[in-house]
């Protein structure tokens, strides 16, 4: 079923390979801990996470041994497969912490909003891909890939989660940037969504509010909505220069800083390895991403181009918009940090993306064979 052919292998991106595995070890052996409570033995967390990447690590070899002919063939298809999942969600989703974003797949949950961020790309990638002769940028030919963005934005929003609406919107913007749509243009969607500002208001969530005017001011609500990211700030600046030594961080270890293990986790490497790790982690996270810009610049077609623009575009505004929530340059919106905080979904998508970016790296060649 699946077919590889030796040149392909010769061809395979060892580099990026290594570099995620790298990035894996640094957030699994944060993640223990960010997990290991004062006075407590449980590592229930840890264990759960290294049973989910080695999930994806599998799901990342499938993606790999996948021509991306395959995607591009079934993108559509994909897309509305996901696009079925939200609305599932919105019908019989499990309720947690008050938002309903996971569907009950017997002993596993699944989120369906992540899985929206590759069928997304995919379906931009062969929208571009198919449109590759015609003027993409008029406005005619922007009503369906805008569409296309919408539809699980709008889905996502419902659920509530505005940090993944926002990430699906970042995403496309970012695909139009690349497909080089004029920054006159650009600036007229920016200011007609500032226009829009204050009736999105009115659609918010009370909590999502208050994370907004925290934002702007923490101390409005110190033991309320601003409490996530005065504790976080806390832990970011007592880690100084060098840290305070790994299993050593109080912030964590002592219960103040909430969300430790998921989207406060960079609060919990900068605590413990201060300003010298932080920053390593960071480049090597950037690393990444511009890893993904050279597979999109020697993709071989413009599918592969536009999909590897999309997934580069999704690892690098969750790592811009976390480390900001992080340090308080953004408002808190529940992005977790690529390969590094806790969730079997994230982490199944965030692995099965790598594995398209080498699929098209390892077919950039004309010779190139496969699923």
């Amino acid at each position: 079923m699946f077919k590889i052919d030796r040149k392909l292998v010769k061809d395979f991106d060892w580099g990026l390979a290594g570099l995620v595995l790298t990035v894996l070890a640094f957030g699994l052996i944060n993640l223990y801990s960010a997990t290991l409570q004062k006075g407590s033995t449980s590592h229930t967390y840890f264990y759960h996470q290294a049973i989910w990447i080695g999930a994806g690590l599998a799901g990342m070899m499938i993606a790999i041994a996948i021509n991306d002919e395959f995607y591009r063939e079934n993108a559509i298809i994909f897309y509305i497969i996901s696009v079925i999942l939200l609305i599932l969600v919105d019908v019989y989703g499990m309720i947690t912490s008050g938002a309903q974003r996971w569907i009950r797949l017997g002993p596993i949950s699944l989120q369906p909003s992540e899985l929206a961020k590759i069928s997304l790309i995919l379906a931009l990638g062969y929208y571009y891909e198919v449109k590759k002769s015609l003027d993409i940028l008029s406005l005619r030919h922007m009503i369906l890939p805008f569409a296309l963005a919408m539809i699980p934005a709008i889905l996502v929003v419902k659920q509530p989660d505005l940090g993944t609406a926002l990430l699906l919107v970042f995403i496309f913007l970012s695909i139009l940037l690349y497909e080089g749509i004029p920054w006159k243009t650009l600036l007229g969607l920016a200011i007609s969504g500032l226009g829009l500002l204050p009736i999105m208001w009115r659609f918010l969530k009370p909590y999502q509010k208050a994370r907004l005017l925290t934002f702007i001011n923490p101390d409005r609500d110190p033991l309320g909505a601003g409490y996530h990211i005065i504790q976080s700030k806390i832990a970011v600046g007592s880690g100084g220069v060098w840290g305070k030594g790994f299993l050593k961080g109080t912030q964590c270890k002592l219960e103040f800083l909430p969300e430790h293990h998921t989207d406060f986790v960079f609060s919990v490497l900068a605590e413990e390895w201060g300003f010298i790790g932080s920053v390593t982690v960071i480049a090597l996270l950037f690393l990444l991403v511009l890893w993904g810009l050279e597979t999109a610049r020697t993709a071989r077609n413009r599918f592969g181009e536009v999909v590897a623009i999309g997934i580069t575009a999704m690892f690098f505004w969750q790592i811009i918009i976390n480390i900001g929530m992080v340090i308080g340059v953004m408002p808190v919106v529940g992005i977790p940090l690529p390969f590094f905080s806790y969730g079997g979904s994230q982490t199944l998508t965030n692995l099965f993306a790598v594995g398209i970016l080498l699929s098209i790296r390892m077919r950039r060649r004309a010779y190139a064979s496969g699923f």
